[in-house]
């Protein structure tokens, strides 16, 4: 077997975009640290409308070509956070975006919403015995605000994470592992609060009619269910070139972003997650990989990347501007 990173981190997502937005400054912040991390995205993200007029065609309802472009957008966003090691669930397309809650697609063949749980969970099997990460991040059992596609990208990778590790289960997808830590992608509801009434008094200046609600932000939740808080404000200019990355679905303004809704969002480089399995090492933690043995960070030659290096309030996209917290 191949020599190992000390820290190898594994996230599961639903979506092209749901990473940049819950996991960008993390993913960027561990990367440029020298850890593996890995991303699998579910779907291609086939169901999701358009932000700019000029794609429009791609839609599901015209020519349906819009999960092509998305994995354009999400390699764009991956070379943006520094991350080299992405896979789709099963294969790109081999599970079709479902759609949003009480839609005819939640059922079509071949979603992911309809796909055999066990099935699903050893596409995943594999790739956590290939890469042994020590730690996952998904979402929580609501799926962070109920999107099928998400419920089920949280069931696949528990249901995975369980199966990695018996030493009886499909020995041909390779050697049993234990993850150590699982987490649920938080943000902790004074934290949301805090930026939306932050985000009122500039709404006068933004080009977004309106501001969404607390309620509208996936994962929120009280502040005393977080356990860990990862400071990735050395990444907030990675983490929001990644977002623009995603240009179907997503308008960064400076520290404030929209979906397709219009409706203007809190962009937070800080990130905030739920210990769901394994030992807690703090309160809070400030590191995911806390109390897991012989997961130091790679000593500054190893690392595959670093920090931006370019100004604050800057970013590498023409006329961007980054002023995240």
């Amino acid at each position: 077997m191949m020599e190992l990173p000390a820290r190898r981190l594994l996230l599961v997502h639903a979506h092209p975009d749901d990473e940049s937005i819950t996991n960008g400054a993390t993913m960027a912040k561990y990367a440029a640290e020298g850890a593996r991390v890995t991303l699998v995205t579910c779907t291609l993200g086939e169901e999701g409308e358009v932000i700019p007029p000029g794609l429009g065609r791609l839609t599901a309802d015209r020519e349906d070509v819009l999960g092509a472009h998305r994995a354009g957008e999400l390699a764009a966003a991956m070379q943006a956070l520094g991350v080299h090691d992405h896979r789709y669930l099963g294969g790109a397309g081999r599970y079709r975006d479902s759609g949003m809650t009480g839609l005819p697609q939640n059922r079509r063949e071949g979603s992911f919403w309809s796909a055999d749980l066990d099935e699903a969970a050893a596409h995943l099997v594999e790739i956590i015995r290939e890469v042994r990460p020590q730690v996952l991040v998904t979402y929580d059992p609501d799926g962070g605000y109920g999107h099928p596609d998400h419920v089920k990208a949280h069931r696949v990778a528990v249901r995975a994470a369980d199966l990695a590790g018996e030493r009886a289960y499909r020995r041909d997808l390779g050697e049993p592992h234990t993850i150590e830590k699982i987490y649920w992608n938080r943000v902790p509801r004074s934290v949301a609060e805090d930026g939306f009434a932050r985000l009122d008094a500039a709404l006068p200046g933004l080009p977004f009619p309106r501001a969404a609600e607390v309620g509208d932000v996936p994962g929120v939740a009280a502040d005393e269910t977080v356990t860990t808080v990862i400071d990735g404000s050395a990444y907030a200019t990675r983490k929001a070139d990644a977002m623009r990355a995603h240009v179907t679905q997503v308008v960064v303004e400076g520290p404030w972003f929209a979906l397709s809704n219009q409706l203007a969002q809190p962009l937070f480089a800080t990130e905030y997650y739920e210990l769901a399995r394994g030992t807690a090492a703090g309160a809070p933690e400030t590191d995911l990989f806390a109390g897991i043995t012989g997961a130091s960070p790679a000593p500054p030659a190893a690392r595959n990347g670093h920090t931006d290096g370019r100004p604050a309030g800057t970013s590498g996209t023409p006329g961007g501007r980054s002023q995240v917290r």
